[in-house]
């Protein structure tokens, strides 16, 4: 729709959702409301055509969209809708065509209704469209008022409205597509003379209608669809409402997913057929994941990549990590940025990676934490094992080579280069580089003392 402008008006706090953070960047489904938005106005128009109204952390709200290539306009007072569309006027008015207007936190609008709304205002003769819907309860909402031939006369807000008009249960969405000419033709007729003294969308209905122009309604079955979040309680529901879409839309591609109620998928998240997500995992962010797949019970997968094959195990945690095809993780294990698993690696129970590369077949089951670490193709790492990769002031490297093996509870204080088909004995404290193929025993002679035992067994019978 090459003809098409949107602006979405993002510009104010929220009072209630009590938070100092501005509305518009609370998150549901994983992303900013207003990244919602503007990911569906996307679907409808060129960035360049895209204008986000800011106001409240406008910076902020920036850096949330900086990646979408959309354009911004500031608006430093928040008078009003109507005063947020027209301070951006320099911007938006030499564009011809139609004019969308959306919200910031009206997350939940289909892009099939948006598309249907522009389609219904560029077939018609009416100067512009809104969106309207029958509610049961309109209460708060502006009333719709029709003329003898159907077309919206006016709109009506609770405040003002007379008894009979608030009978009327049409309610006004708050969705408009108007023709740009016409709507920047009259849009300075907009007068803030009302109580709160702001300048209101509403009014363009019924200065178009007074130049001689009509305005049209396109009704839409569900008024959910256009919600706006206002308060903690709704931002909760309509999370609920993109987590419950995206798992549909998973299992419809052939994703498993157990007890799917529990489970918490982002909206940017994709997932290849026949994998199998258990019961309160949270996948999230970007990830990727591949198919035949497995991520277990409360595991927490965040910006990560498992390729085809891959498993992740019960209550693991993987952030910005990368497991290759046939890589098992877990259970109870951690992966820290950085991290890599290559094909085939197994790291187990209670093991923690930190910017960290386990070569393919390499395997790590038990007790250890591996920082900065470069550890080559088949290598046995045992149980206890640390790399010390911190002196105080700068991290270091450790390097193993291929197939070595490091015994349990060996320290491997950085930086340090364990060379290929070596062997750390077990309880090693290495801090000088063990060549290939060597032994390293880092650890004092044991010592025994017969009778050591007994006899102080005895001195405490004595004492007492």
């Amino acid at each position: 729709m090459k003809t098409v402008t949107v602006a979405i008006l993002a510009a104010g706090l929220g009072t209630r959702m009590k938070s100092r953070q501005a509305k518009v960047l609370h998150r549901a489904g994983g992303k900013p409301l207003v990244e919602h938005v503007v990911s569906t106005a996307l679907e409808l128009a060129a960035p360049e055509r895209i204008f986000v109204v800011v106001g409240h952390q406008a910076e902020e709200v920036r850096d949330a969209l900086q990646s979408h290539g959309v354009g911004f306009i500031e608006q430093r007072e928040q008078k009003g809708t109507g005063h947020a569309v027209m301070i951006g006027r320099e911007a938006l008015a030499d564009l011809d065509g139609y004019l969308l207007i959306l919200y910031g936190d009206c997350p939940l609008l289909r892009i099939e209704t948006l598309r249907s709304l522009i389609t219904a205002a560029m077939r018609g003769s009416a100067a512009g469209v809104l969106l309207s819907a029958d509610m049961d309860d309109p209460t708060g909402y502006g009333r719709v008022i029709r003329d003898e031939y159907g077309l919206v006369e006016a709109v009506v807000e609770q405040k003002a409205g007379t008894p009979e008009q608030l009978a009327i249960r049409e309610a006004n969405m708050g969705i408009y597509c108007y023709r740009a000419h016409l709507f920047w033709k009259h849009v300075d007729e907009i007068r803030p003379d009302n109580p709160a003294r702001e300048y209101y969308l509403t009014d363009m209905v019924r200065i178009l209608r007074h130049a001689g122009h009509t305005v049209e309604a396109m009704k839409i079955a569900d008024p959910g669809e256009a919600l706006g979040i206002n308060t903690r309680i709704e931002l909760a529901e309509v999370d609920a409402i993109f987590r419950d879409r995206k798992r549909r839309e998973l299992m419809l591609a052939g994703v498993t997913i157990e007890n799917p109620p529990t489970v918490t998928i982002d909206a940017g998240v994709e997932i290849g057929m026949d994998t199998v997500i258990g019961p309160f995992a949270q996948i999230l962010g970007n990830t990727r994941i591949g198919e035949n797949c497995r991520v277990g019970t409360g595991a927490i997968v965040e910006d990560s990549e498992l390729a085809d094959g891959a498993e992740i195990g019960a209550y693991c945690v993987l952030t910005k990590g990368k497991l290759a095809a046939g890589a098992q993780v877990g259970p109870f294990a951690r992966l820290r940025p950085g991290a890599v698993v290559e094909e085939g690696a197994h790291v187990g129970n209670f093991v923690e990676l930190k910017n960290t590369r386990l070569g393919a077949g390499a395997k790590a089951n038990h007790l250890a934490y591996l920082g900065d670490a470069q550890i080559g193709a088949g290598v046995n790492i045992g149980a206890g094992t640390i790399t010390c990769n911190y002196d105080g002031h700068r991290k270091h490297r450790t390097t193993i080579g291929e197939g070595a093996f490091v015994g349990s509870n060996s320290t491997l204080v950085a930086p340090v280069e364990i060379g290929a088909g070596s062997y750390v004995a077990a309880g090693s404290a290495i801090t000088d580089a063990v060549p290939a193929d060597a032994l390293a025993v880092g650890r004092a002679r044991q010592v025994l003392k017969e009778d050591w035992a007994r006899k102080r067994r005895a001195l405490q019978k004595q004492a007492v």
